[in-house]
């Protein structure tokens, strides 16, 4: 017979809860952000008190002896023995009730689940101002399990009598209702328990094979469970700063146009700046301390390691280093999240970034220039589009040769020379360009390239990027994309499929008015009107070929998609000085 990977544990409620609430059982609150609506919560407990069965739990030893210490100064009753790896969701849910404490949601506020009862029709429902209100509820049952039961029975009789009549029959069965909802504090739950012995890998493999509907786990959330059991101030500055990253503040804050980061985004920056990986896998073992010859696990080798992860993390989440960077896409032409397909590239452009200022010192204009030309690249050619963690780990291997600050910046520019080739400019991004994706990285490449090159919008006196400051908010937008060959001038030539009516080549940044008005005019009759407005300059920054508004649109496209690729040639040649 094969190892088998896993005991099976019977537990009460009620014994889940404490073991929970003493530390046993490690319950990270905000290992991932409650993600359940609150009527699934509802429907939860409506199962567990009509007798259905919830599903397995599966829980990991720790692998760590009794009595080992936390990393911080935040302190819990003990270090867990079992880390939770599926049922976060169903026992958060059971614990906020049972114990009446708050949930973190996915936008970081903190809120209570409250969940009413109707003994009458033993009817669950999610809480609301007329529930409250309403006599035939219990308004709040997370009172019943706080040492408060009868005090609570009393009330809601009392609170019916004033409105009904309520004979000893019906109190019986009020009360029977009641009790049973209480005694959900017995109701049977089974949970595997795997062996501290297996495998990160394998865990999560047992995850997927047993709850194909979840959210499927990384090792970021591996280490993330870490962090919720060793190291608890580190996971809330990480969340911390994810929230105040979504709000305009008044003061210093994380908060910009670029990105809204998660904490495992973040996580993967700190990993990256402070062990030099993109690959989480191994960086998971290293935590739990584990000796990679032996097998073994330390308490020492495990706060050795957090400790250089800790370190990294305080220089990821320092708000000077944080908006310093956020300069270098900017530097880039880039002025926003709506031109940013890739929150990975712009991840691992923030990871190079640290490096450069901590561990070379570059100073800032050498290292923003530097990473403004690594991004416009990454981002042009989508580098990290397929298997990003093994493509930045190729990177980072190359830094284990470089000794210096011109080394450093040596390999970035020469990868980025490798890569823009003048057959790229000349052959493949043209190639790239015959695309209708709307968030086609050439085609934010584009307007990134008209921003470097201080371009005015089409028939316009307004800077592109002016109009593309992320921070004008009006009722509509001050820039559209319009079709230089207008949609129902294409049908009436028989070109029908938004594939080619929506080639990203028939597109033109115009103002809306002078959008409205073209409306769906022939470009032969639209053009007069504007042709004074038309420089040579603007011409070129629009890539508008000689005589395109008379050519056919086949060919205009062909060419507009050599002049665009030049434009954005000349644009990034603009970063290297």
């Amino acid at each position: 017979m094969s190892n088998v990977l896993f005991k099976e544990i019977s537990y009460s409620l009620d014994t889940l809860v404490a073991e929970i609430h003493s530390g046993e059982i490690g319950l990270p609150d905000i290992q991932r952000p409650f993600k359940w609506k609150n009527v699934k919560v509802r429907d939860l407990f409506d199962s567990m008190y009509r007798g259905f069965p919830v599903g397995y739990l599966l829980f990991w030893a720790n692998g760590l002896p009794n009595g080992h210490r936390q990393i911080g100064t935040e302190t819990k009753q003990r270090v867990p023995r079992l880390l939770i790896v599926d049922g976060q969701q169903r026992l958060t849910s059971l614990y906020a009730v049972l114990r009446g404490v708050e949930v973190i949601r996915e936008n970081y506020q903190k809120e209570r689940i409250i969940i009413a009862f109707s003994p009458k029709d033993e009817v669950l429902k999610v809480a609301d101002a007329a529930i409250k209100n309403d006599a035939e509820y219990i308004p709040d049952i997370s009172v019943l399990w706080e040492g408060a039961r009868e005090t609570t029975v009393k009330r809601f009789l009392d609170n019916l009598r004033a409105r009904r009549s309520v004979d000893q029959e019906e109190e019986n069965s009020l009360r029977e209702a009641i009790d049973r909802l209480y005694d959900l504090r017995s109701y049977p739950f089974k949970a595997l328990e795997l062996s501290s012995d297996v495998s990160e890998e394998n865990v999560a493999e047992v995850f997927v094979r047993i709850n194909s509907m979840g959210v499927t786990l990384n090792q970021a959330d591996f280490i993330l469970t870490l962090m919720s059991v060793f190291w608890d101030e580190g996971r809330a500055d990480l969340e911390d700063f994810c929230r105040r990253s979504r709000t305009a503040s008044t003061t210093a804050s994380p908060f910009n146009h670029f990105i809204q980061p998660d904490p495992d985004q973040l996580l993967r920056v700190a990993v990256g700046l402070a062990f030099r990986r993109a690959q989480l896998a191994h960086v998971y073992s290293v935590l739990r301390g584990k000796d990679m010859e032996t097998g073994e696990f330390s308490d020492e080798r495990r706060d050795e390691q957090f400790s250089v992860l800790r370190e990294a993390q305080a220089y990821t989440l320092n708000l000077d280093n944080w908006h310093a960077f956020l300069k270098v896409p900017m530097r880039a032409g880039y002025r926003g999240s709506m031109m940013i397909t890739s929150q990975v590239g712009l991840l691992y452009s923030y990871v190079l970034y640290l490096i450069g200022r901590r561990d070379y010192g570059i100073d800032d204009f050498t290292l923003r220039n530097t990473l403004a030309r690594w991004f416009f690249m990454a981002a042009l050619t989508g580098r990290y589009t397929d298997s990003p963690e093994s493509s930045f780990d190729k990177d980072l291997v190359l830094l284990r040769e470089v000794r210096d600050p011109s080394g450093f910046v040596g390999l970035l520019d020469q990868i980025v020379r490798d890569k823009l080739t003048e057959d790229y400019w000349n052959i493949n991004l043209p190639n790239e360009l015959a695309t209708s994706a709307s968030r086609s990285p050439s085609l934010f490449a584009y307007n990134a390239a008209l921003n470097l090159l201080e371009a005015r919008v089409l028939f316009s006196e307004m800077k592109v990027s002016d109009l593309l400051d992320p921070a004008l908010r009006p009722n509509r937008a001050t820039l559209e994309r319009h079709h230089l060959f207008p949609k129902a001038y294409l049908s009436r030539l028989g070109v029908t499929d938004n594939r080619e009516v929506n080639q990203i080549a028939n597109f033109a940044l115009l103002e809306w008015p002078d959008n409205n008005e073209i409306g769906d005019e022939a470009p032969s009759t639209y053009y007069p009107r504007y042709a004074d407005r038309l420089t040579k300059e603007m011409c070129y920054w629009h890539a508008l070929p000689d005589g395109w508004h008379s050519m056919s649109y086949e060919d205009f496209l062909a060419e507009r998609r050599k002049s665009m690729a030049r434009v954005m040639k000349d644009g990034f040649a603009r970063l290297w000085r």
